[in-house]
């Protein structure tokens, strides 16, 4: 999950290089922390956070078959 959110992440970035991913995992939860230049925050969360949001369900989709919930956290 969290090079699925790198990917994403840098290809919609100016800094790709600032890109930082960090995924912690327990029993029933997957948090993945993205955190991007403040220059890239806009573009990471979108108008009315809909980038945002398409992020957090391709990461969804993606995790349905570990049975474990996924939070992506969009962090400053």
């Amino acid at each position: 999950m969290k090079e699925l959110v790198e990917v994403i992440a840098k290809s919609l970035v100016e800094n790709p290089d600032e890109v930082v991913v960090t995924q912690t995992e327990n029993d029933k939860t997957i948090v993945i922390e993205l955190r991007v230049a403040q220059s890239d925050m806009g573009k990471v969360i979108g108008k009315q956070g809909r980038i945002a949001k398409a992020i957090r369900s391709v990461v969804k989709a993606a995790s349905a078959k570990e049975n474990k919930k996924v939070v992506v956290d969009i962090v400053q």
